[in-house]
């Protein structure tokens, strides 16, 4: 009964088309004033205090911040330019380049709606002039744009880190695998595409030398993962100490290197900033609220006990719930889904063996998968409002990447190594 009343409150202020933070905090609240005796009213301030008093999270608005301040100081384009010379020349390498390019901009932003801003505003509009079709430019782009939550730093990774105690660090090093994955599937499907319609590369051909002058202009954006995550693993600084040196960083590479980030363009990038932050918390807060309500109705217990009902083999609910998770991102907000469900359906695999890191780019992958399916689909929505394709046309075109990032999710649920590997060269 408890579990049917939150979840339909929950329901009912979405299709009032409530914001999913405030609606979250509506259902909970809703719950408390008809069973007082089970949980006080008062409890909600506390758990909406506490649970953003929280030492990783403070890294969420620093990283956000930080991609801001690289976007508008000139190092997306920087990296655009990089991979453009390494295999823009080959048929359908302006294809491969923006993929490239998400995965590099997806190593120093951390948010996948950013990575399309930033690589689709450049990528699109040279793929069209190429001869590329609109539709399937935009549809790569906002596909490849999933890679800025896959490749760390990753704002929903320190999300998990927060509601599980997963290690933060790991999850980023575990996090390059599964990039990579899904990067080479779909390059791969962008590929058959491009031989298939004849989508041919740049004029220019292939030089060592272009490729070494792009990297130099480049070196002080890649500096970005190597100063972030060597400085975690050196054991300099921590992940919410890394993303204060990321902000600092990008300020000064954008202004006083590249030159392209001015001090009057600072206080809109702080405003932006505060804006994203503020949703977030506030999701952060109701949500962990209401899985803390969820946890006094025992509602986890019930969930681990269907599901090891169904049954005890591990391919087979692993199965379950990627099925699960893809149909939640879907419709539920990235960040709101891990807060509510990652604490639930860990303690089912863990039952089952399954590596609480491995899980979490598991989870991260699946909804990252979200950013690109309807109806909520944020990615398509930011790149139809760089081309203005119709959104429903552009679903139908991001059916094939969307397949191919299926398949690379398969890969890394069934094979532990891909997510595992790096974690365990480094002993971490």
């Amino acid at each position: 009964m408890s579990a049917a009343l939150l979840l339909g409150g929950f329901i009912f202020f979405l299709i009032l088309h409530v914001p999913i933070g405030i609606a979250i905090g509506l259902a909970v609240l809703v719950f408390m004033t008809l069973n007082p005796d089970v949980v006080p009213l008062r409890f909600f301030a506390q758990g909406m205090f506490s649970s953003v008093d929280s030492f990783p999270l403070m890294a969420v608005p620093f990283f956000i911040l930080a991609g801001s301040l690289m976007e508008g100081g000139g190092l997306s384009r920087r990296l655009v330019r990089l991979a453009s010379s390494i295999v823009g020349s080959t048929t359908g390498g302006f294809a491969s380049v923006t993929v490239l390019a998400c995965m590099f901009f997806g190593a120093i932003s951390g948010s996948s709606p950013a990575t399309v801003a930033a690589i689709g505003s450049i990528m699109i509009p040279a793929m069209v002039k190429q001869g590329y079709d609109i539709k399937f430019a935009t549809a790569l782009t906002a596909c490849a744009g999933a890679l800025g939550v896959i490749i760390p730093p990753s704002i929903p990774m320190v999300i998990y880190g927060v509601a599980t105690g997963a290690s933060v660090g790991r999850l980023f090093m575990g996090g390059f695998g599964p990039g990579l994955a899904v990067g080479a599937a779909l390059i791969l499907v962008a590929l058959y595409y491009s031989r298939k319609f004849g989508y041919k590369g740049s004029d220019e051909k292939f030089a060592i030398k272009n490729v070494i002058s792009a990297l130099n202009d480049a070196k002080w954006a890649l500096f970005v993962p190597i100063i972030i995550l060597g400085g975690i693993y050196g054991g300099v600084f921590t992940p919410t100490e890394a993303a204060v040196i990321a902000v600092m960083y990008g300020l000064l590479v954008g202004l006083y290197i590249y030159k392209e980030l001015k001090w009057k363009d600072v206080p809109q990038h702080l405003i932006n900033t505060a804006l994203m932050t503020g949703t977030i918390l506030i999701i952060v807060g109701t949500a962990t609220t209401l899985g803390r309500i969820m946890t006094i109705e025992q509602i986890p217990a019930m969930i681990v006990q269907w599901l090891l009902s169904i049954s005890q083999n591990k391919i087979v609910i692993l199965l379950v719930i990627n099925a699960f998770l893809l149909l939640v991102g879907m419709v539920m907000e990235t960040l709101a889904a891990i807060l509510i469900l990652a604490p639930l359906l860990l303690s089912v695999v863990l039952q089952l063996g399954v590596d609480p890191v491995h899980f979490g780019l598991i989870m991260v992958l699946n909804l990252a998968i979200g950013f690109v399916t309807p109806p909520v689909g944020v990615n398509l929505f930011v790149a139809c409002g760089i081309t203005r394709v119709d959104f429903l046309s552009l679903s139908r075109n991001a059916i094939p990447f969307v397949t191919a990032m299926i398949l690379a999710l398969l890969a890394v649920t069934f094979i532990p190594a891909i997510t595992l590997w790096l974690p365990g060269i480094l002993g971490i």
